[in-house]
């Protein structure tokens, strides 16, 4: 009986001593200390790193080895601006009419694996029809495969605003879009449009503070609320723990945005020295998006790419993107990684820290960018953002130091998301 007994419990033990995976790291990018050190050893239990340790410590019998010894490690990465529900294509306009929900989602769903498998763990999605909430929680239940979503639902607009659905549409198209579209005019409306998405399901709020570019309407840049109501719109957001983020590409739009409370500033593109200042004030954050704006530029030379009114907005806008970034990080501007994917393909979003080292942000600012600050303004950082004991596992790898050589992060080699190795 006493045998038996002992048999038992080595069964119990090796079953949930099974359940651990070493990973050997040649280098490992301490988000946290600002610094990449060598030879560490990663157990990762269930969903979780119980231990980071020095050296590669001896593998137990039961455990499951990860060799990347000949790679870098770093945690999975934020990306703080997509659009999962589409990408760009010469038919994009035509979609509208063309696409049910279920079409959409369908193709979200292949934009979403394609943006984990890039190394993008975690996501922001500022804006959709409501299918990137449903995806969202299908990734959460397992059902396909993706990052982890905080989704905007549909994005805020006033009446022909940037995020008016019916913008470009025949008169009897058009209609009379209201809050639960996302298309509001005063206070009132304001706050029912947060409470509309609040009821939908959303983590965070979304705004379009100004003009667009995509959007087929005359100007990119006018200010297209008034601060009263952006400040209903964050005042309402706030009390139910949503962060709040504004597209913006000209600058008194902005200011509104940032005096009103906007935690985040999409895009920035024509931010003037005195919106700096306030965004340090107000300890707001830009969200460069700098991929999207060369991207659009450089499509917007291909004829028929976009509606003709679309077309000098592209090119005037686009190209600015990277300097402003530059002057507002020299300046002292906080900065999130964000890259606007869905204007450009989806997978491609690394691409962002090339451009964002090249005029002047140092690697491992760029990569913290993308890490333990989203995690901290995200109000996640005690599960997410950097490998440490006790946080979720996810972590990915890549070839070379990233810190010598930014570019490799867009040659992601390994994924794993909560324990689960999705990219081998």
């Amino acid at each position: 009986m006493k045998s038996l007994l002992s048999l038992v419990l080595l069964v119990w033990t090796l079953t949930l001593s099974a359940q651990q995976t070493f990973i050997y790291c040649g280098n490992l990018v301490d988000v946290k200390k600002g610094e990449v050190v060598s030879k560490k050893t990663i157990i990762v239990e269930n969903d979780r790193i119980v231990e980071v340790k020095d050296g590669f410590t001896d593998l137990p019998e039961y455990a499951v080895l990860i060799d990347l010894r000949n790679a870098t490690v770093l945690p999975g990465l934020f990306d703080m601006h997509v659009h999962l529900e589409s990408e760009t294509s010469k038919d994009n306009y035509i979609k509208p009419f063309t696409l049910n929900e279920a079409d959409v989602a369908y193709e979200a769903q292949v934009h979403a694996k394609t943006t984990l498998l890039a190394g993008f763990t975690s996501v922001r999605d500022l804006g959709g029809t409501g299918v990137n909430t449903s995806l969202r929680d299908a990734i959460d239940k397992g059902l396909v495969m993706g990052p982890r979503i905080y989704s905007a639902g549909k994005s805020i607009a006033t009446t022909g605003g940037h995020a008016d659905p019916t913008n470009g549409y025949k008169a009897d198209l058009m209609g009379t879009p209201g809050p639960a579209e996302g298309v509001i005019n005063g206070t009132a409306e304001a706050r029912e449009a947060v409470r509309q998405r609040y009821k939908n399901g959303s983590d965070v709020i979304k705004i379009t503070a100004t003009g667009g570019v995509l959007s087929v309407a005359k100007s990119g840049q006018n200010p297209q609320f008034f601060e009263d109501e952006i400040r209903a719109i964050v005042e309402t957001a706030n009390d139910y723990g949503m962060l709040t983020a504004a597209h913006a590409h000209g600058d008194e739009g902005m200011q509104r945005a940032v005096k009103a409370g906007i935690r985040t500033i999409e895009h920035g593109t024509l931010m003037s020295d005195e919106t700096m200042e306030l965004m340090i004030k107000h300890d707001a954050y830009l969200v460069p998006t700098i991929t999207a704006g060369k991207s659009v530029a450089e499509l917007a030379e291909i004829e028929g790419y976009y509606p003709a009114l679309v077309v000098p907005k592209a090119k005037a806008i686009g190209p600015k993107i990277q300097n402003t970034f530059a002057k507002a990080y020299k300046k002292g501007v906080n900065i999130l990684f964000g890259t606007d994917a869905g204007v450009f393909k989806h997978g491609n979003n690394a691409k962002e820290f090339g451009y964002m080292v090249e005029v002047g942000m140092p690697p491992m600012e760029a990569i913290q960018s993308a890490t333990v600050v989203p995690a901290q303004l995200l109000k996640v950082e005690d599960v997410y953002g950097s490998i440490e004991a006790g946080k979720i596992a996810d972590i990915i790898a890549v070839e070379k130091n990233p810190i010598q050589d930014i570019s490799t992060l867009t040659q992601v080699i390994f994924v794993m998301k909560g324990g689960e190795v999705v990219k081998p």
